[in-house]
């Protein structure tokens, strides 16, 4: 039952991606982390002790977003198991669809390239700062290539290989733990003077809880360039070399896996809130980005999602035959 809710939420989401319109999960864990970062900078509106203070308040921060997720997924799967067997089939598949973005991912990446396509720099970099931190106003074509690549490579881990790997561990409930201090990370998780004390706490969360997927995302990218028939062996190298060249312990596997693949330099200075910030390049004997290059990026974290999908249902199925089923992440009572 849970492999075949996986795969029909992987198919709802290739099919329709993430829908605006739609209410979805993450953005009421967002709006969650702006409440309670607002309470946090309120009460702790007080004269000496603010590091300190802070940082305690960001572990506050930190674990009451994961709990509550967690918490509320965990109880309305339960309700809805109680109640009704369809109604529960149908929040679970929706909670599944909800978590991953890999649709999403490759739509925007779409627009970004057809604009650049047409000549159309400006709108390119438009389209380029919905997913990406940085400043993106004065990129190039090229720059803006390089981001979109980037990106693409670090929310293959964030966006499908983690939530995936959480979902075969411990269904919705684990999944979207996981996806609060995704959330977290990416709203206080920054080195600035608001949220250097406050964001400490999500920063090294979101650095622990994906470490390994990171990893995994990695490999699953040199095996997708194998797939898609790319330089998988270069991928390979590029990753164990440069793999740890990045301020993130986790961001730089899948950028240098996806850079050996592809055959591109990426890294090097970025304009992040106005500040410029010099990151080492990874592959930086390869070429620049490429119209081509990002072709191949999409098809090549395609191919690695199949790879992803199959280790996932391998995952649950000695998960369920050594272990039992988790009734708890999924909100069922097998009793």
């Amino acid at each position: 039952m849970t492999v075949l809710i996986t795969l029909a939420a992987f198919l709802l989401d290739s099919l329709l991606g993430d829908p605006q319109s739609w209410p979805h999960p993450v953005r009421w864990i967002g709006r969650l982390v702006l409440f309670l970062e607002d309470l946090s900078f309120k009460a702790l509106a007080v004269p000496g002790g603010r590091d300190r203070l802070h940082l305690l308040a960001g572990v506050v921060l930190g674990v009451l977003v994961v709990a509550v997720s967690g918490g509320a997924v965990w109880l309305s799967l339960a309700a809805l198991e109680k109640i009704s067997f369809f109604l529960w089939l149908l929040w679970a598949l929706y909670l599944c669809f909800a978590s991953f973005c890999f649709r999403d991912l490759v739509n925007h990446a779409g627009r970004v390239e057809k604009a650049l396509s047409a000549g159309d720099l400006g709108e390119a970099r438009q389209a380029l700062s919905w997913i990406v931190g940085r400043d993106t106003g004065s990129l190039d074509d090229q720059a803006v290539r390089r981001a979109l690549v980037e990106t693409m490579a670090e929310n293959f881990s964030d966006g499908v290989v983690a939530p995936l790997l959480y979902l075969a561990l411990g269904g919705p409930v684990l999944a979207f733990c996981y996806k609060a201090v995704n959330t977290l990370d990416s709203m206080v998780g920054y080195k600035n003077e608001r949220f250097l004390y406050l964001g400490r706490f999500s920063a090294r969360l979101d650095d622990l809880v994906n470490y390994v997927p990171a990893r995994l995302s990695a490999l699953l990218l040199v095996l997708g360039a194998r797939l898609s028939g790319l330089d998988w062996r270069r991928a390979l190298t590029i990753w164990r070399r440069d793999g740890g060249r990045h301020s993130s312990p986790n961001s730089g596997q899948t950028e240098a896996a996806a850079a050996g693949a592809l055959g591109v330099r990426l890294g090097g200075a970025s304009s992040y809130g106005g500040a410029l910030v010099d990151k080492p390049e990874i592959g930086a004997e390869l070429g620049e980005t490429t119209a081509g290059s990002v072709r191949d990026c999409v098809r090549l974290v395609r191919r690695s999602l199949h790879a992803a999908l199959l280790l996932a249902f391998l995952v649950q199925a000695v998960i369920l035959h050594f272990a039992g089923p988790f009734p708890w992440g999924w909100g069922l009572d097998y009793e």
